[in-house]
């Protein structure tokens, strides 16, 4: 019998977790999905942003049947995110511009999770409550119509749960009004037009458009993962934790602890997350060999974006190395660091040093 990614040795983990970024930038890059990607944004022009959680269950582009790199993603412990922080709001920011700059729209999806089955299977960064995560997304919407207008003829923000039971996206027209796509049977894929613009009327036509392909994919996934038995269980036994960007190849659940580089405070998040990975190996959840400290910058183009992406990897990992020694000396002694880059057209981790 295979021994569980989990329960293997520290350096095998390692191994795997670095066979599964190459797999996913193969995948990423090969000629069937860089056309299938060309193709869609060439017929779905909408910039899609999703804001969410770190929890490797919150896959979208599987959930909704999308080309990986249509959604762009920006995800933080516990989907929790502030608007004013400096490097956040300065990155959403010129996302969106480079967007408008290119004719095209943005829609910003907000989400949060919760399990229907279990109150202990929702987001441990809001303690399993789901009205509070649901809160905070709709406070993440008020931030993002102070930033672009509450006109939404540019820039529509969107608040979706996300039920990971099921993956079945939830949609809110307001925190009243809501279309949850697990009650939706697949015979009523012609309705959604009509029902995206019932939910959301103040949503420019290009957009509702542009949705339609999520909403629908989403319906489909949700109608063939009922097709078998699923497992639920979501015991946490991360045993990474993920500092910066360019994580989008960690969808696993219960692997990693991935903190985005935005909150003006690093160090608080990286205690939380140091602190998980020490009871996991308190209650021998994972062994206590050791445990990853990966972290990561992308970049675009050769010469100084790169290099400017090797100073920043090297400086969270310093950076991150440093607050969990002084806050866990002895979790510090069974720590692995290791630096990397990403090369974001291809999606490519390269890992710089330890």
């Amino acid at each position: 019998m295979t021994t569980p990614v989990h329960a293997r040795p520290i350096s095998e983990r390692i191994d795997w977790l670095m066979e599964l970024s190459r797999a996913h930038s193969a995948s990423f890059c090969s000629p069937e999905n860089h056309l299938a990607r060309q193709r869609y944004l060439a017929e779905h022009n909408t910039q899609i942003i999703a804001m969410k959680c770190m929890d490797g269950r919150i896959h979208l582009p599987y959930v909704t049947q999308t080309p990986l790199g249509v959604i762009h993603p920006f995800r933080n412990l516990g989907g929790i995110f502030e608007l004013g922080w400096p490097y956040l709001g300065d990155m959403l920011a010129d996302t969106v511009q480079q967007a408008v700059n290119q004719g095209r729209r943005v829609l910003i999806i907000i989400t949060y999770h919760y399990s229907k089955g279990s109150r202990e299977r929702g987001c441990a960064g809001f303690d399993c409550d789901r009205e509070a995560a649901m809160n905070h997304a709709f406070q993440i919407r008020s931030q993002v119509e102070k930033l672009f207008g509450t006109g939404h003829r540019t820039v529509y923000p969107l608040v979706c749960g996300f039920e990971s039971d099921e993956d079945a996206l939830v949609l809110h027209g307001s925190p009243e009004q809501t279309l949850d796509l697990s009650t939706v049977p697949v015979s009523r894929l012609g309705d959604m037009t009509a029902e995206i613009a019932a939910l959301c009327p103040d949503m420019p036509e290009p957009v509702q458009r542009d949705l339609l392909p999520l909403v629908e994919g989403n319906i489909r996934h949700i109608n063939e993962i009922r097709q078998f038995d699923r497992e639920l269980n979501i015991e946490h036994r991360e045993w990474v934790i993920c500092l910066g960007r360019g994580f989008d190849f960690l969808h696993a659940p219960n692997v990693a602890l991935i903190i985005g580089p935005y909150s003006p405070d690093l160090s608080h998040p990286i205690r939380q997350a140091a602190g998980i990975i020490k009871k996991n190996m308190d209650s021998g959840r994972i062994p206590d060999d050791g445990f990853l400290l990966l972290c990561s910058a992308p970049y675009q183009e050769p010469g100084t974006q790169k290099a400017r992406a090797e100073l920043k990897s090297a400086f969270l990992a310093n950076f991150g190395a440093t607050v969990i020694r002084e806050a866990f000396p002895e979790l510090a002694t069974r720590m692995v660091t290791r630096s990397a880059i990403l090369h974001w057209p291809e999606r490519k981790l390269e890992v710089r040093g330890s």
